[in-house]
C-alpha cells in the first residue's frame, strides 16, 4: 500500500531540489502533484484540500536556514502534516491491571473474526495476558467454528454457547473467565452486509449490559471512502474507541487511512498486513508517514525482530558489527531468524529508500535462502568464524557438500564481506540514509 502515492509525492518534492528558496512559484507544481497523488489514492477531497492548503501556507511562511536545503525543509513539512493527518500520537490499546473487555464490531467480510485471533495473540505476547475469545456471531454460517479453529491454532480458549442471545453468552463467558483466570476478553460480534437497526440494537444491548473497555470497529481498507460512513454509523450507536484497518497487504490505495482520523476523530489502533496470526501491527502515525515518504519503517522492522531476537542478542550483534568481528557463524544464526520474519521482500520494503533503490519490486525466492544456508552449513565452525582461511580446496569441499557451485560459494563470500563492511559503517553512524 501507499507505494504509488508515496512515489508521486517524493517525485514532486524532488523537483524543488536546487532551488535557492521556497516560493509560491517553485512549489506550485509540487503542490499540484501532491494533490493529484492524494486524490488518486482515494483520500477524501475535503481532507486533500485542507492538507494542500496547510502545507502551502506553512511552506511560504518558512525561512530557509543555511543548514537546511529547501527540499529538506519542504519534505519535513509534508511529513509533519501527514503525521497530523494520521492522528499525531500513537493511541495504545487499553489494557487494565485486572480484567479488560474488548468488543469487535464491523460489517461482514471485514476480517473481524481473524482479527479477534490476532488481538488474542498480540495481548498475550505483548502484555502477558491470558485472553479468552467469545463467539457472539450467531448468524454467519460457520462463524463459531472459524473462531474455534483460530483459538485452537493459537492455544487460546474460545467460549461458545451456540446460537443463544449474545448478552447471555457474554454473561456466562465472564463467569468462565473469572474461574479460569482469563483477564483479556475479546468478543467477536455479528456483522451484516450493511448497517441496520437489528445489528445496532444487538451491539447497544452488549454495551448497556457490560463495562466494555474498548469498542473497536474492524474496517476493510479496500472499502475506500465508504469506510467513513460506516465508521460514523457505528460510532453514533457505540462511541467507538478505535478502528483496525485490515487487508493493507493487498492492492488497496490506502487513502482511507489518511481520511479516517481527520473526518471521524476515531484513532486507528492497528493495521492488518497479512492473514497470519502475527499479521497485526500497531498504527504509529510517524512511522506510517515516513513509510509513505520512503523514509522506511524502522519501528515496524524492530517489532518483527523482537519476535525472533532478544534485546541482549541484538546488543551483542551490534557490538560485533561495530568491531568488525561479525562472522559467518553470526550470519547463519541471523539467516535462521530472518526466515521466521516472513517473506524477505516484505522486510526490504520497510527499509529507508526502498522504493528509490527498487527494493519494493524485488521477489526473493525462498530457495535462494536455502542455498545460502546449505553453503554456510557445509563449512566447519572454525571456517565460519574465520572465513579468510577459505582457499580453493576448502571452497571445492564446501561446494560439493552443499550441492552448489564454487562460483556460488565465491559470490556468497564476496557479498558477505560487502554486507559486513556496510553494517560496520551503519552501526558506527558513518552511513547516510538514502533520503
Amino acid at each position: 500500500m501507499f507505494e504509488y502515492m508515496g512515489d508521486r509525492i517524493s517525485k514532486a518534492i524532488k523537483n524543488i531540489r536546487g532551488m535557492g528558496k521556497i516560493t509560491e512559484e517553485n512549489i506550485s507544481d509540487a503542490m499540484r502533484e501532491i494533490r493529484l497523488a492524494l486524490l488518486e489514492a482515494d483520500v477524501n477531497y475535503q481532507v486533500v484540500k485542507e492538507f494542500v492548503s496547510n502545507v502551502k501556507e506553512k511552506a511560504l511562511g518558512l525561512d530557509v536556514s543555511k543548514s537546511l536545503k529547501p527540499d529538506e525543509l519542504f519534505i519535513k513539512l509534508v511529513k509533519d502534516e501527514l503525521v497530523d493527518l494520521l492522528g499525531g500520537e500513537y493511541e495504545a490499546l487499553k489494557v487494565n491491571d485486572g480484567q479488560t473487555i474488548l468488543m469487535l464490531c464491523g460489517l461482514q467480510g471485514s476480517g473481524k473474526t481473524t482479527t479477534a485471533g490476532k488481538l488474542a495473540s498480540y495481548v498475550r505476547k505483548k502484555f502477558n495476558k491470558s485472553p479468552l475469545l467469545v463467539a457472539c456471531d450467531i448468524y454467519r454460517p460457520a462463524a463459531i467454528e472459524q473462531l474455534e479453529q483460530i483459538g485452537k491454532s493459537l492455544n487460546v480458549p474460545v467460549f461458545t454457547k451456540g446460537k443463544i442471545e449474545p448478552v447471555l453468552i457474554i454473561k456466562e463467558a465472564l463467569e468462565y473467565a473469572k474461574v479460569n483466570k482469563n483477564d483479556y476478553i475479546i468478543i467477536d460480534t455479528a456483522g451484516r452486509l450493511q448497517i441496520d437497526e437489528a445489528l445496532m440494537q444487538e451491539l447497544k444491548d452488549i454495551t448497556n449490559n457490560f463495562a466494555i473497555d474498548e469498542s473497536i470497529l474492524v474496517i476493510d481498507a479496500m472499502m475506500g471512502q465508504d469506510a467513513i460512513n460506516v465508521i460514523d454509523g457505528f460510532n453514533k450507536a457505540l462511541n467507538l474507541t478505535g478502528t483496525i484497518l485490515t487487508k493493507l497487504d493487498g492492492n488497496t490505495k490506502g487513502g482511507v487511512a489518511l481520511s479516517i482520523r481527520h473526518l471521524t476523530n476515531i484513532p486507528i489502533k492497528f493495521v492488518g498486513d497479512s492473514e497470519k496470526m502475527d499479521g497485526l501491527r500497531e498504527f504509529h502515525p510517524i512511522a506510517m508517514a515516513e513509510r509513505i515518504l520512503d523514509m522506511g519503517d524502522i519501528l515496524g522492522i524492530a517489532e518483527k525482530v523482537e519476535d525472533v531476537m532478544s534485546e541482549e542478542d541484538a546488543k551483542d550483534q551490534m557490538q560485533k558489527m561495530r568491531k568488525g568481528s561479525y562472522n559467518l557463524e553470526d550470519f547463519l544464526v541471523n539467516l535462521k531468524q530472518i526466515k521466521k520474519l516472513g517473506p524477505l521482500e516484505n522486510i526490504l520494503k520497510m527499509l529507508p529508500g526502498a522504493r528509490k533503490m527498487g527494493l519494493n519490486n524485488i521477489n526473493v525466492d525462498p530457495k535462494e535462502l536455502l542455498h545460502v544456508e546449505a553453503i554456510v552449513n557445509s563449512m566447519t565452525p572454525y571456517e565460519r568464524r574465520h572465513p579468510d582461511i577459505l582457499k580453493a580446496s576448502r571452497k571445492q569441499r564446501i561446494a560439493k557438500g552443499s550441492g552448489r557451485s564454487v562460483e556460488e560459494v565465491n559470490r556468497l563470500l564476496k557479498q558477505f564481506e560487502q554486507m559486513k563492511e556496510m553494517m560496520k559503517n551503519f552501526s558506527n553512524g558513518n552511513m547516510k540514509m538514502p533520503f
